[in-house]
């Protein structure tokens, strides 16, 4: 097999592998993926709550070394 008509044959090969792993559904708007909005949601709370958390614990260490308290 020569050079070229190898290589034409992978290339058929990898466009036949690679074109399902491509095609998709579009996500049903109507459906949403519950697990995914709540872990969205959930991190989005968990990330807020050690925000505020290390903002109080700032804020305490503030006046501490500054007297205010």
């Amino acid at each position: 097999m020569t050079l070229g008509r190898l290589f034409l044959r992978t290339s058929t090969v990898n466009k036949m592998i690679s074109r399902n792993s491509f095609i998709a559904s579009k996500p049903d708007p109507s459906k949403p993926n519950m697990l995914r909005v709540g872990l969205a949601f959930g991190s989005t709370a968990v990330l807020w709550a050690l925000l505020f958390k290390q903002h109080s614990t700032d804020v305490h260490e503030y006046k501490t070394r500054n007297g205010l308290e």
